[in-house]
């Protein structure tokens, strides 16, 4: 069962930026649905992944998520 995650991406701030977040993601979880709202700088995926791992991923592409 897929679980939503929302996480503030603060240095999110482009559309290389969206682009970076959903490959670190789907590398994880090529089935993951991944939203990013620059405007909010927010990001939610929709995973069967622990939060942990999705905080990882994203972390590990640069980007600095918090819950």
């Amino acid at each position: 069962m897929n679980e939503t995650i929302t996480l503030k991406v603060p240095d999110m701030n482009c559309g290389h930026c969206v682009r970076a977040i959903e490959t670190a993601v789907r590398a994880l979880d090529a089935r993951a649905e991944v939203r990013c709202d620059l405007d909010a700088k927010t990001v939610q995926v929709a995973t069967g992944l622990a939060g942990a791992a999705v905080l990882e991923a994203i972390r590990e592409a640069g980007y600095t998520p918090s819950a």
